[in-house]
């Protein structure tokens, strides 16, 4: 269940205390209270009253500006008792690039989490099914780890799919069916680059959550961010053994095709060497002077046509012998 799309609320859930998995009205957040439970509410950044609940919910302007911020990059800052996290998730939407990754911005203390967003992420639709479900984190640290777990996760598939595709690529380079193939690896490579752009610095804010003492995490669900942090590293080595990949299939598809070119070259060079003397003879004697020897015999010209072709054959035989053929 979600809230009122035109009220800019996406979700406005509830995760623990008696209310745990209901989600709360408008009227209902602003009576909300801490001892209720721990509020999740989750915005369109865009929503023009969503902005204005943000920039007057009692956060510091750093914090507020940061979930109202357009363009992100991914970090964690340690702010008093609660952290602010910019995130990037793969982009499920359809007609949408993968690649194209979707940014959350999550303000979250011991009370109530505020994260916002302007595109779906599926990451986040998950963890709300779960808090709905009555199965979702129950704590600040659990709900920050579940986010950060999924949206691993949708990274490691969506990279499992590139290698794929990579294999099938490499299949068709070695097979020399090279059709539309350059297309298809500069796209592969142009996916790799976006997303490399946002991993590295996303494992840099799980490194710091990490090693700072943040109290929003217990050591259970520290370990499971380090976790995390671990399959994130292993994706980006992944990423990082892909592109090298990606530039060697490219590289040995223009090293066939410039095989090919060669060859085509060199057999158009055998016929211009052949042609060229025959060329020359046959326009000697097309001129139209006197002199021209055989011009009165009718055995003449089968007897030209069998120099041509003895000619034809000592070239082919000389080919033969220089091993140009």
């Amino acid at each position: 269940m979600e809230c009122d799309m035109h009220e800019g609320f996406i979700y406005s859930l509830v995760l623990s205390g008696a209310q745990a998995g209901s989600t709360l009205s408008l009227e209902q957040i602003e009576k909300w209270d801490p001892q209720d439970g721990l509020l999740w509410l989750h915005l369109r950044y865009r929503n023009k009253k969503a902005r204005h609940w943000i920039l007057n919910s009692g956060l510091p302007k750093v914090e507020s500006d940061a979930l109202l911020a357009q363009d992100t990059r991914p970090r964690a800052v340690i702010a008093g008792e609660g952290i602010l996290l910019a995130l990037r998730g793969v982009n499920l939407n359809p007609n949408s690039a993968p690649e194209d990754m979707v940014a959350v911005r999550i303000y979250a203390d011991k009370q109530r989490i505020i994260s916002t967003c302007d595109r779906e992420l599926q990451s986040v639709k998950d963890v709300a099914e779960l808090i709905l479900e009555g199965n979702g984190p129950a704590t600040t640290g659990d709900f920050i780890v579940a986010v950060c777990e999924r949206l691993t996760n949708r990274k490691v598939e969506f990279i499992d799919k590139l290698e794929e595709q990579l294999s099938d690529l490499e299949e068709l380079v070695v097979s020399g069916n090279v059709k539309d193939l350059r297309t298809d690896i500069a796209e592969l490579r142009r996916q790799t680059v976006a997303i490399r752009r946002y991993l590295a610095p996303q494992r840099e804010a799980f490194s710091k959550m990490i090693s700072e003492q943040v109290s929003l995490f217990n050591d259970s669900e520290r370990l499971k961010l380090r976790e995390t942090n671990d399959k994130l590293i292993r994706t980006i080595e992944d990423l990082d053994a892909l592109r090298d990949r990606a530039n060697v299939t490219q590289e040995e598809l223009l090293s066939q095709q410039s095989e090919q070119l060669n060859k085509r070259l060199y057999f158009l060079s055998l016929v211009s060497a052949i042609f060229l003397p025959l060329g020359f003879l046959t326009g000697l004697l097309g001129v139209n002077i006197g002199g021209i020897p055989g011009a009165d015999n009718t055995w003449a010209f089968a007897t030209f046509c069998g120099i041509l072709i003895s000619l034809v054959a000592l070239q082919m035989a000389l080919f033969y012998r220089f091993k140009w053929l």
